[in-house]
């Protein structure tokens, strides 16, 4: 705006100079050498400030240029801090989606391990009440078929056979019983060893008569001594 009024008032200039110019023409020839000299030093001012402005307005083009740099410097930096927000924010959903996986995978190992506690518990608990069975039918047996039944280390139960032998009749003849994983009975340090204890096994597990299986067992170990 301000060069456009410099210009308006280069053009007064220029016509008031025409207007006494041609007012002079009818003078003397020093004052028309007078309105010259006047001119060109109104042109000259007026040419220093004409140059004065353009070197301003050429500074403010600068200026101007350098904050647009400036602003795309940082609007370059915001996208960059953008970007790095929403990674931020995208790690952050990530390691939440972990931790959730995480946290049913715990839930997951509790309840199978609680079920398989009450699994456990349950088995043990049957395979004592089968043991205390046993232990209750120890006397029975050893009226009977002169039995001693012992509770062992391992949970498992020694018989003991007695009046085997005529002429050693105290002379004990044992194995040892358990219930295995599969909670079948498991047969183990029989003395003296019996090579038909494995088939005896066999057979209480599919009829699961027990007595038929102690009567066996006396009547193997009574052939070894007859054998």
């Amino acid at each position: 705006m301000m060069f456009e009024d410099e210009l308006i008032l280069l053009n007064q200039s220029i016509n008031e100079f025409g207007d006494n110019f041609r007012n002079g023409l009818s003078g003397n020839p020093s004052q028309i050498l007078g309105l010259r000299d006047a001119f060109k030093d109104s042109l000259r001012a007026l040419s220093e400030k004409l140059s004065l402005k353009l070197k301003e307005e050429e500074k403010m083009i600068e200026m101007f240029l350098e904050y647009q740099n400036q602003l795309r410097k940082q609007n370059k930096l915001i996208e960059e801090k953008k970007d790095n927000l929403l990674k931020m924010i995208g790690e952050v959903k990530n390691k939440k989606q972990e931790l959730e996986g995480l946290t049913a995978n715990i839930q997951d190992l509790k309840e199978e391990y609680c079920r398989k506690k009450e699994t456990i518990s349950t088995a043990n608990k049957a395979n004592g009440e089968r043991l205390k069975r046993l232990q209750i039918s120890a006397d029975m047996y050893r009226d009977h078929l002169e039995l001693e039944i012992r509770k062992i280390h391992g949970d498992k139960l020694q018989f003991i056979f007695t009046d085997i032998d005529p002429k050693k009749p105290e002379r004990p003849y044992m194995f040892s019983l358990c219930l295995n994983e599969a909670r079948d009975y498991e047969v183990s340090d029989c003395s003296p060893p019996l090579e038909c204890i494995a088939e005896f096994q066999e057979k209480v597990r599919k009829t699961n008569n027990f007595s038929a299986f102690l009567a066996n067992v006396r009547k193997a170990f009574i052939a070894t001594v007859h054998n």
